[in-house]
């Protein structure tokens, strides 16, 4: 009977930490915290997506033209957003470049940072990697500028993401993430957009950078991801809260260690390298997109009704941070 009872005490003991793991990784038991955002057109989501990898393309640090064209479009668009909208110089190999940063609602208080890179890798048209975001970004500014925010915002366009500028300091979210923090800004959170248009119902779709996380997570491509380090568990409930009682689309999380494959590949990782709060929010990527930095990353590949949900999700954050 001793050995009945210490066996049914240590299976009790292993569910209890395998419950504890999957509650800090995985957040299942976020309650949605309803809203009902303002509708996004996904016809403005896919024109912003056409002008960026189409008229642009290549966005490519060896193409300044491109860029410099780039920069101007989203700078004119987050003006029409009735946005606060002004351009940080980074210089990169002896030129200057720029990010765009959108302010809305009062210069000071715990600031809310939104960002999306503009940059696209090597010759791929990058319509997912990243006019997605962009142009999400860009009808992100819409909604936000119809109704100010009683906290402060920014809405940031970064350069340079992709190689050969990627994961070191001159990518434009280190520039501005170091700036934040040489100025002693109180950053809340930064969410990176990250990619937020390819979507699939196909079984088996859907991919995963570690063995056992198939177990825990979808095998089809239908849902948003929001990505973070184990120690930004509370930001990540709130944000899933929020997003996940936006709309009908699917929200899935991850709290992990940053040597997962994957968990640092966006602007998020130099703010962590700041010492802020942020997530990613991402449709994967390569684990689910089979035209990432290729040549058929293009506009028609893209599902924009489930990107506009992505887009009303994350103005729920706008909302609630």
């Amino acid at each position: 009977m001793n050995k009945i009872v210490a066996l049914l005490v240590t299976l009790t003991v292993v569910v209890a930490v395998v419950a504890a793991c999957l509650a800090v990784v995985v957040q299942p038991f976020v309650t949605p915290a309803r809203s009902t955002p303002p509708p996004v057109d996904p016809l403005r989501l896919e024109a912003h997506v056409k002008r960026l990898s189409i008229d642009f393309h290549p966005r490519r640090y060896d193409r300044p033209d491109n860029i410099a064209r780039t920069v101007q479009y989203i700078t004119d668009e987050l003006t029409a957003a009735s946005a606060a909208v002004s351009t940080q110089d980074i210089e990169v190999g002896g030129r200057t470049f720029q990010n765009v940063i959108a302010r809305f609602g009062p210069a000071t208080g715990r600031l809310l940072v939104i960002g999306a890179h503009y940059d696209s890798y090597n010759i791929t048209p990058g319509a997912d990697d990243n006019a997605s975001a962009v142009a999400g970004l860009l009808e992100l500014a819409r909604l936000v500028g119809n109704a100010p925010p009683a906290r402060p915002i920014e809405l940031v366009a970064y350069a340079f993401e992709e190689q050969p500028r990627a994961s070191n300091a001159d990518m434009g979210s280190a520039w501005h993430a170091r700036a934040l923090r040489t100025a002693n800004r109180d950053v809340g959170l930064m969410l990176s957009l990250e990619m937020i248009g390819y979507f699939t119902d196909a079984p088996g779709s859907q991919r995963f950078p570690a063995p056992g996380l198939s177990l825990l997570y979808p095998d089809r491509g239908d849902f948003i991801a929001l990505v973070g380090r184990l120690g930004d568990f509370g930001a990540m409930r709130r944000v899933k809260a929020a997003m996940s009682g936006a709309t009908p689309l699917p929200v899935y999380s991850i709290n992990s260690p940053r040597r997962v494959p994957g968990i640092e590949n966006s602007d998020h990782v130099n703010f962590w390298d700041a010492d802020f709060p942020a997530l990613m929010v991402t449709d994967t990527a390569y684990l689910r997109n089979p035209n990432y930095h290729g040549p058929n990353d293009t506009w028609q590949t893209l599902d924009y009704r489930r990107m506009a949900q992505v887009v009303q999700a994350v103005y729920a954050v706008t909302e609630r941070w």
